[in-house]
């Protein structure tokens, strides 16, 4: 886990633990790979039959490989590349659903799937809301209740990105194979850290942002779809006849690939395999107990979720009675050099059913490049703030 963390200009120390919102620092291989696509490769994948354009290709594909390994994806062609998750996620629904049809959602839901859908219902689409437990968890049979005969997609988030509480993604995966409905998860959260086995879960599209676990450049994302789902694209364009529809991925990824972008996602999928994923959880799991440990022993300190680690994904959300959770962070970053996120974290439904809405809460996420001396050295400012 060699990685020398960069040096931060006019800081002295900088512990960074926003790792749900964006992974940092990089591999190594990450920064180099984008650069070399950069200054080495440059040519347009798919455009053109010289050797540059075809080392792009190279590129593109050598991605999607990987991508396909790392989620035991047989075919991966089923790969769309995206810009973020929140792209993969319009994709799927404004592709697929139409009026009359029915979605099943749990009520903690990021924006990212909450919007599209509103504007969906104005089309004629119904929403059904699972809620969920108290510390984030969602019944498997709760769902299962709430499909309908007009149900054509049940999506749930992974992990919630408010809760951090693992969802049981496999077992609602089981239920959905039974009732013949599709099965989506946004993997913001999971992807990279946590091992998903689409056929094993038997999850029919997968949503995935680049720039989290997956140790991607921002700006990089994937959505998959399992063969014979077959959405409409959003944007027309790229290559193809007029009047012919052309095939999953080309379709859904009209213009101009970000090939540097996903040069750089490649290599991030790279160092994950070499790791090992398990060993990549191993760590963060550590790190999510100490935290734990630290914060409950704390007065006035309340945390979002389960208090079991081996159940959450690297991140824990949690207030300090009486002081603003904006105030805190800017506190955090001022005056410790301590990097966190707070608010309601573009999920205010989540934070309506923890009770945290509309102040939101302080998120800390460590990443697998943090050390236990930063998680100390957090705590022990927390020690400062909370008294």
């Amino acid at each position: 886990m060699k990685n020398p963390k960069p040096k931060i200009r006019n800081q002295k120390s900088l512990i960074y633990l926003d790792n749900a919102a964006t992974s940092f620092p990089k591999p190594e291989s990450v920064y180099r790979g984008i650069d070399y696509v950069l200054r080495r490769i440059g040519g347009n994948p798919g455009r053109s039959g010289h050797r540059m354009a075809l080392d792009a290709s190279r590129v593109i594909f050598e991605t999607r490989e990987s991508i396909a390994e790392l989620f035991n994806i047989k075919d991966s062609s089923r790969i769309v590349f995206t810009k973020n998750v929140t792209e993969a996620i319009n994709l799927a629904f404004k592709g697929l659903l139409r009026k009359g049809d029915n979605v099943v959602i749990t009520n903690i839901e990021h924006n990212a799937v909450v919007k599209p859908l509103m504007r969906l219902e104005k089309t004629g689409v119904s929403v059904t809301k699972v809620s969920a437990k108290k510390d984030g968890g969602i019944n498997p049979k709760d769902v299962e209740k709430a499909i309908a005969k007009n149900t054509k997609i049940v999506s749930v988030v992974h992990a919630s990105n408010v809760f951090g509480t693992i969802l049981p993604v496999e077992e609602i995966g089981r239920i959905c194979k039974k009732k013949n409905v599709i099965f989506m998860i946004d993997a913001a959260q999971t992807a990279g850290a946590i091992p998903i086995d689409v056929d094993a879960m038997n999850i029919d599209i997968l949503c995935a942002t680049g720039h989290k676990g997956l140790f991607g450049p921002q700006g990089t994302g994937f959505l998959y779809v399992r063969e014979g789902i077959e959405p409409l694209p959003l944007i027309d364009g790229g290559i193809g006849e007029d009047g012919k529809m052309i095939e999953i991925p080309d379709r859904l990824e009209a213009g101009t690939m970000n090939t540097p972008g996903i040069g750089g996602l490649g290599k991030g999928i790279e160092f994950i395999l070499k790791e090992g994923i398990d060993r990549i959880k191993k760590h963060e799991e550590k790190l999510v107990r100490q935290l734990l440990e630290g914060l409950k022993g704390l007065k006035g300190v309340s945390i979002l979720g389960t208090m079991d680690a081996q159940k959450r994904a690297c991140l824990v959300s949690f207030n300090i009675d009486g002081k603003d959770s904006s105030q805190v962070g800017y506190m955090f970053d001022n005056e410790f050099g301590i990097m966190t996120r707070c608010g309601t974290h573009c999920a205010s439904e989540a934070h309506k059913t923890a009770g945290t809405y509309p102040d939101g809460s302080i998120r800390v996420s460590p990443g697998y490049f943090t050390t236990q001396n930063e998680i100390e050295e957090f705590l022990r400012a927390m020690n400062k703030l909370a008294s």
